[in-house]
């Protein structure tokens, strides 16, 4: 079962054996590091929401400013020292690194800083694991889990790597296997296996979901998935446009697992609208692999909604993130209708901005209902045309 895995109350702490170091409420205080070639740290503020989704109390950031990561501690000698001495200043228990870390950079930082050291793609799969509520998507993430720990096993700890033991015969190599490197295989052989039963689970309900899919089609009804980047109001604006009660909260990744219904365009035309699993930059690959047969309802989908919050500074770097993935699921050719959410809250020049870059994109409120038959009309428009 996928869980709360990474930064539990048993996992997060210090190598010398101390408790972790807790905020006021009770949460891990982590730091923040990114690599930024002469750019600010405009990029570590997502990873900051990140942070604070998955209940970590965030009390400091670095940046280091060079062109690639370096390949023994990603940050460089010199700053790793800088950022030892912020750990112990503000008592933090975690650092989570701005992109993705290799076992021996996890181990050399972890040694350096006596703090429990994960990377972007930690992060994000523990979020998931914590809002995964359906069988498949617990089997999603779990399977994307395993793809993540599976090559990191040998960064777990000296227990499991370690070789030697018994005589070794001259030039045979006889003996050399010892406990640690078997029960290293050993772990190996059993995530293979679990992999392969989550893969062939998620393979079935794959293929159930391509039923559905193919009953819809034989009965002429189209289908719209709604996509975009976390958190733009996607699930808000299925409830608007639907009626339905699906859960809203404001918080990343708050839906995984898709939600279809039926409503009907302006002109009375019948169509199914399916809320999907929202993306975010740098996306890990194993999640994108493991939720296939779910981005699967975007893939054969006959028009694609893009909801895109109007209110985020970054508006058009997340539409670029989000068209980046449909293009790796092999959507990238699709029919797509933009929608410029949350014009309630949003600063009117960001608004006309966004209608500047994409003439075509009608802009909403999912929660006041402003320009909701606009879209209704313009979903009808685009479905017709098709």
């Amino acid at each position: 079962m996928p869980g709360h895995w990474l930064i539990p109350d048993d996992v997060s702490r210090r190598t010398d054996g101390d408790t972790p170091q807790r905020s006021a409420d009770g949460g891990t205080r982590a730091l923040l590091v990114g690599i930024a070639t002469g750019e600010d740290d405009a990029h570590l503020d997502e990873l900051e929401r990140l942070a604070e989704t998955d209940g970590v109390a965030v009390v400091g950031r670095m940046v280091q400013n060079r062109d690639r990561p370096d390949p023994a501690t990603y940050l460089g000698s010199g700053k790793v020292n800088d950022l030892a001495t912020m750990v112990a200043e503000r008592g933090a228990g975690l650092v989570i690194a701005d992109g993705d870390l290799s076992p021996a950079q996890v181990r050399n930082l972890e040694d350096r800083l006596g703090a429990r050291v994960v990377d972007r793609t930690a992060l994000i799969l523990d979020i998931f694991a914590q809002h995964a509520r359906s069988s498949e998507g617990k089997a999603q993430v779990e399977l994307a889990q395993l793809a993540y720990q599976l090559p990191r096993l040998r960064g777990q700890g000296t227990e499991l790597s370690r070789v030697g033991g018994g005589r070794v015969a001259g030039g045979a190599g006889i003996g050399v296997r010892g406990p640690g490197e078997q029960r290293l295989e050993t772990e190996r052989r059993h995530l293979r296996r679990r992999m392969t039963l989550l893969r062939r689970q998620v393979k079935e309900t794959g293929l159930r979901r391509e039923r559905t899919r193919s009953r819809r089609r034989r009965n002429h009804v189209p289908s719209v998935a709604l996509t975009g980047y976390t958190n733009a109001g996607k699930s808000a604006l299925l409830n608007r446009l639907t009626g339905a009660d699906v859960l809203v909260e404001d918080a990343l990744f708050a839906t995984l697992d898709p939600t279809v219904r039926r409503t009907r365009t302006a002109e009375g035309q019948e169509y199914t609208l399916t809320d999907t699993v929202g993306f975010v930059r740098h996306l890990p690959h194993q999640l994108v692999d493991a939720f296939r047969s779910t981005l699967e309802e975007v893939v054969d989908a006959d028009l694609v909604l893009h909801v895109v919050d109007a209110s985020a500074a970054d508006a058009m770097a997340q539409v670029t993130t989000v068209r980046g993935v449909l293009y790796e699921i092999g959507a990238r050719d699709h029919t797509e209708l933009l929608a410029l959410n949350k014009i309630d809250v949003a600063p009117l020049e960001w608004v006309d901005a966004l209608r500047s870059a994409y003439p075509t994109a009608v802009p909403v409120s999912a929660l006041t209902g402003a320009g909701i038959e606009d879209l209704r009309a313009a979903i009808d428009e685009t479905l017709n045309r098709r």
